[in-house]
């Protein structure tokens, strides 16, 4: 099944697939590439009759860079904006967010909602810093301000409740204990700024990087003064990368190639890369695995489209 959608005027920065509902999707966009003017939220059905059908849109004074569903209200969720501010939102609710915070004093790039505590998420921030939020609370709970740079994602431990990642400009990525006032390790993961990264869902002291440099970084953390594989193939940056809840040897990633390509880590040799779509005509931003769908894609990229399907190599048994 491949089935698209357009977001017509607005182009693709990220999305997520909900945690409640197997074929409810989420989708951040920017109108005029996310370098002025407005944002749409979107909130789409994978399974309707038309293939993906609109639930509820939403727009805002600007862009919008990522997306994190709550993890205890199916019916809630967040989002980074360009304007420095973070919203929560009620899919319940017509139009505006139930909840504003403004404490960033540049775009909000990155945002993650808690998997194991579901109490709290991340932010951040170009503005350098990282930013702790409980939904209940009228200003953030913690500030940590370590990075050089832009900090580009903010990725919570699937393991740990107090434990999260953050990748930056800097080349650096820093692991965060919630109980501490300062990261608790810090790699330098690439020669280039870092974009993205992702936990491993099956391996708690594994994580997963994509870079400027082209290239795509599995990490032990137990053992952090090289990668464990570097995987390349992408022939420009890394904009997203993604593990799979479904199986621990699968990567997907999304670049500025226009591609999303899908990775078995535990293939042999060289020949790791074992799905290329190539279907988006523009940069590529977001990937997202379907929890409920077992190799069920998302995708959404500066064409104004969003893609879902199943890669043949991900076909339940061809694995």
């Amino acid at each position: 099944m491949f089935v698209k959608f357009r977001t017509e005027g607005y182009n693709g920065y990220d999305l997520q697939w909900s945690p409640f509902f197997e074929s409810k999707l989420a989708v951040a966009t920017s109108a005029n590439f996310g370098l002025v003017g407005n944002g749409r939220l979107f909130i789409l059905n994978a399974g309707g009759p038309a293939g993906i059908d609109v639930e509820r849109v939403y727009d805002t004074q600007d862009g919008l860079f990522d997306i994190t569903w709550s993890e205890v209200n199916e019916n809630q969720l967040v989002t980074a904006n360009g304007d420095g501010s973070i919203k929560l939102w009620d899919a319940t609710l017509a139009d505006f967010p139930i909840q504003n915070w403004h404490e960033h004093t540049r775009e909000v790039f990155s945002v993650h909602w808690n998997l194991v505590n579901k109490d709290t998420f991340v932010s951040g921030s170009w503005d350098h810093s990282i930013k702790l939020w409980n939904p209940q609370h009228p200003r953030s709970i913690q500030t940590y301000k370590e990075h050089g740079h832009c900090v580009y994602s903010t990725q919570w431990s699937p393991h740990t409740g107090t434990i999260f990642a953050s990748a930056s400009g800097d080349h650096l990525v820093k692991i965060w204990d919630t109980k501490a006032p300062r990261s608790v390790q810090t790699l330098r993961a690439h020669a280039n700024e870092i974009l993205s990264l992702d936990w491993n869902k099956y391996a708690d002291n594994t994580i997963v990087t994509g870079s400027v440099d082209h290239t795509i970084k599995v990490w032990d953390l137990r053992r952090p003064d090289r990668e464990v594989i570097c995987l390349r193939g992408h022939e420009y940056a890394v904009r997203k990368v993604k593990c799979s809840p479904h199986q621990g040897n699968i990567v997907a990633s999304a670049g500025y190639d226009m591609s999303v390509r899908v990775w078995d880590v535990a293939a042999p040799g060289e020949m790791k890369m074992v799905e290329l779509h190539d279907l988006h005509t523009e940069f590529v931003f977001g990937v997202d695995f379907n929890l409920y769908v077992e190799g069920q894609l998302a995708t959404c990229a500066w064409d104004e489209m969003v893609h879902v399907f199943v890669p043949p190599a991900l076909m339940p048994g061809r694995r």
